[in-house]
C-alpha cells in the first residue's frame, strides 16, 4: 500500500523543480505575455517629469524574443530616436550634446580667444617678507651666478713639441688663455717656434675680446703683437667655430699700421680609433694681401703647413704625442727664403705634449 503511494508521487516530486525555475525572457522564439494587472497592486504610473523606464532585455510592443514582430518578419531599420535613445555614430560613438550628427551641414562654431594682453610678470617675492629684500636679492645674485652666469678660466696648450728636421732640432709652441664666462671672454693666444740653438724663429702674441654670438660661433677682436723675427702690431678680427662633424676651425685677418694685411686661418679634427688614442689631422694656411719684403712675406697664399698627430691621453688633461710636420712657402714668400738662404720646404718629425688645465 505505502509502496504504490510513493510510486505515485514520485512523477509530482520531480517535477517540483522544473516549474520552479523562473522563465528566461530571453529565450528565443519566447513570447512573454503581459503582466496580469492584480486588483491588490495596481500599476504604479510614472511621477510627473519622470520618464517610463523599459526592462532590460525586453523587445518592444509588437516584437517577440527572437527579435521578429507578429508575422515572422525581420523589423525595418531602428529609427535612431527609438523611445528616446540616441544611437552611436559611425564611428561608434555616442555624439555629444550639441555636437552635429554626421548628417548635419552646420559648421562647428570654435570658442572664441580672449584677445586681452598676458599678466605681468610678479615683481615681489614673498620671502622678502621673512629674510629681508637685502637678503633675498643677494641669494638670487648667487643663485644666477652659480647657475650660468660665473666666471671661469682655462689654459690649453694645443702644441708643446720638440722637431726633429734635416737642418737640426727645434721646438714649436701654440696656446691659449681665457677668461670670463658663457658669452664674453678676455682670450690670449700666443704662438711661435725656434731652433735649439738659441734662435727664436718666429712668435706672436693676441689679446683678444670674445663673445659668442651662436651656439658653436664666438667672434673676436682685439691686437696682435709679433715679437720675431720683426716687430709689429696688427688689429686682429677673427673667429672661433665648431663645423658640423666636429671640425675645429679658426680664422683671423690682421691690419698693421703700415697697411699690410693677413690672414690665417687653421681646422683640426680629433679622430678618435680608441678610447684614449685619437689621431688629429691639422691644416694651416697664411695668405698675404701685398708683398712686404720687411718681414719675408709674398702676396697669396704665403705658407701652408699639414701635420698629422698621434696622441694618447693619459688623462684627458694630459696627452703625449707623436707625429709629422710638413710646411711649404709659395709665391714671393718662398723667393725671400731662398734669398735669405733657407730651403722653400721642410718635413720634420714631432714629439710633445697636449695639455689643459
Amino acid at each position: 500500500m505505502i509502496r504504490a503511494v510513493f510510486l505515485g508521487l514520485l512523477p509530482m516530486l520531480c517535477a517540483a523543480p522544473a516549474r520552479a525555475q523562473p522563465m528566461d525572457p530571453n529565450m528565443p522564439g519566447m513570447q512573454m505575455p503581459a503582466a496580469a494587472q492584480s486588483k491588490d497592486h495596481p500599476a504604479k504610473s510614472p511621477g510627473p517629469g519622470k520618464a517610463h523606464r523599459a526592462t532590460p532585455g525586453m523587445d518592444t510592443p509588437g516584437m517577440n524574443m527572437s527579435g521578429r514582430n507578429a508575422s515572422g518578419a525581420a523589423p525595418a531599420a531602428a529609427s535612431g530616436n527609438m523611445a528616446g535613445m540616441k544611437m552611436p555614430n559611425a564611428a561608434g560613438a555616442t555624439p555629444a550634446p550639441g555636437a552635429p550628427n554626421a548628417g548635419d551641414s552646420t559648421p562647428v562654431t570654435e570658442p572664441a580667444i580672449p584677445d586681452t594682453p598676458p599678466l605681468p610678470p610678479a615683481r615681489d617675492h614673498l620671502a622678502d617678507r621673512y629674510y629681508g629684500a637685502a637678503s633675498m636679492a643677494a641669494a638670487r645674485r648667487m643663485a644666477r651666478t652659480e647657475m650660468g652666469g660665473g666666471v671661469y678660466s682655462k689654459v690649453m696648450i694645443n702644441l708643446l713639441e720638440y722637431q726633429a728636421g734635416a737642418h737640426g732640432g727645434g721646438y714649436r709652441w701654440e696656446g691659449q688663455a681665457w677668461f670670463g664666462g658663457d658669452i664674453n671672454r678676455l682670450v690670449i693666444r700666443s704662438e711661435g717656434e725656434g731652433s735649439l740653438s738659441g734662435r727664436l724663429g718666429t712668435g706672436e702674441v693676441q689679446a683678444l675680446y670674445s663673445r659668442a654670438v651662436g651656439r658653436y660661433l664666438d667672434l673676436q677682436a682685439g691686437v696682435r703683437q709679433d715679437v720675431s723675427p720683426h716687430a709689429r702690431s696688427y688689429l686682429a678680427l677673427g673667429a672661433q667655430s665648431l663645423f658640423p662633424y666636429w671640425f675645429d676651425v679658426e680664422g683671423g685677418l690682421y691690419l698693421s699700421p703700415r697697411g699690410e694685411l693677413l690672414g690665417r686661418t687653421e681646422v683640426t679634427y680629433d679622430l678618435r680609433l680608441f678610447q684614449r688614442v685619437v689621431l688629429q689631422p691639422r691644416v694651416e694656411l697664411n695668405l698675404a694681401a701685398q708683398d712686404s719684403p720687411a718681414t719675408r712675406t709674398g702676396s697669396g697664399l704665403s705658407t701652408a703647413e699639414a701635420g698629422l698627430r698621434l696622441r694618447y691621453e693619459i688623462r684627458r688633461e694630459f696627452a703625449p704625442y707623436v707625429g709629422v710636420s710638413w710646411e711649404r712657402r709659395f709665391g714671393r714668400t718662398a723667393d725671400y727664403w731662398r734669398a735669405a738662404g733657407d730651403g722653400p720646404s721642410s718635413t720634420t718629425v714631432v714629439v710633445g705634449l697636449s695639455t689643459f688645465f
